[in-house]
């Protein structure tokens, strides 16, 4: 079944290429706003501000920056705060996707030493993760389950120029199942470093992570 789902997955990588030429152009933009960091309100997302010298950790959670022109940029101090939150937050199992995030061009080649300390501290761990249902990744409304959790709602998280650290294969543990939903879900389950099963057959990946899910709610 698992061979099934991966060949599906292929496959789907496949159509995207093909019917989402706009992929290619986000190729050159930044990552998506992660749907875990971004309020419920109408407040604007979020970018990564310039500090060289600060940690690799501390770089993800500085990507707080607002993106409308008219808001004025945080604080140092505010900056500080968000961390702060995020750490205790990750300490307590509640992840988003810029905890994923390592460095790799797109649609470059992936080497397992890519993978940050902080990220493999991840690996095994029950954790909880948001973001969208990729909706041509499930061929059913429910009873779903295996599928693709990405950090957007637009196809620009699988597919030709996207990030590996946008997606999460998502398989759901013996007699669980999920409901497919267009607005934002939370993925709970057990969170693993995959790079070996997510492989084209010519070489080369489509996804690097993976999670045995007990509840996508």
């Amino acid at each position: 079944m698992q061979r099934i789902f991966r060949y599906a997955l292929f496959c789907v990588f496949s159509l995207v290429s093909v019917s989402t030429p706009m992929a290619m152009a986000l190729a050159k933009n930044d990552t998506p706003p992660d749907p875990a960091t971004e309020p419920a309100s109408a407040e604007p997302a979020a970018t990564e501000p310039a500090a060289k010298s600060k940690s690799a950790s501390q770089s993800r959670m500085d990507r707080t920056l607002p993106t409308d022109p008219s808001a004025p940029p945080k604080t140092e101090r505010q900056l500080a705060e968000e961390r702060k939150k995020r750490e205790a937050a990750r300490k307590q199992g509640d992840i988003t996707f810029d905890d994923l995030k390592f460095d790799i061009e797109k649609d470059g080649t992936f080497l397992p030493e890519m993978i940050t300390p902080d990220i493999k501290e991840l690996s095994k761990r029950t954790l909880k993760l948001r973001g969208f249902i990729l909706p041509t990744s499930v061929f059913q409304q429910s009873g779903i389950k295996q599928f693709v959790l990405v950090r957007d709602n637009q196809e620009c998280c699988f597919g030709p120029g996207a990030a590996l650290y946008d997606c999460v294969i998502v398989e759901m543990a013996p007699g669980k199942t999920a409901t497919f939903a267009t607005r934002v879900v939370t993925v709970k389950g057990k969170f693993e470093i995959d790079p070996d099963s997510f492989q084209y057959p010519d070489g080369g990946h489509f996804a690097v992570f993976k999670m045995t899910a007990e509840e996508v709610k």
